[in-house]
């Protein structure tokens, strides 16, 4: 738990669009969960970070949501990417891609 950290700015809806995309539908908790496996517990996603950034993906409407029953049969709102979730998802990963390759040549550069 020492080595966890916060989720760095600006990657939290990329990390949630990627989990949907790849495994479908999922709620909050199952979402959190997965982007902490995925990132060998590297992170820490609490409930005042996964569940503020749902909303904000669903008031854009990069995601939808509807209530089912949880494996352990609980009432929870599972959440599904859409497809102008898609797009973006591709929008950001490239973006992304092009902010790591740039971060790269400017840490391998002696200056």
């Amino acid at each position: 738990m020492a080595n966890r950290s916060e989720v760095p700015y600006g990657t939290l809806d990329l990390m949630v669009l990627k989990t949907l995309d790849t495994l479908g539908p999922l709620h909050g908790y199952g979402i959190a969960r997965r982007i902490e496996q995925v990132a060998e517990d590297s992170l820490a996603l609490n409930q005042g970070t996964i569940y503020p950034a749902l909303l904000r993906l669903e008031q854009k409407g990069w995601i939808s949501s509807e209530y089912g029953a949880s494996e352990n049969n609980r009432k929870a709102r599972f959440y599904s990417i859409t497809r102008a979730g898609r797009k973006q998802l591709t929008a950001e990963a490239e973006n992304w891609s092009r902010t790591v390759a740039m971060m790269t040549r400017l840490l391998e550069t002696e200056l």
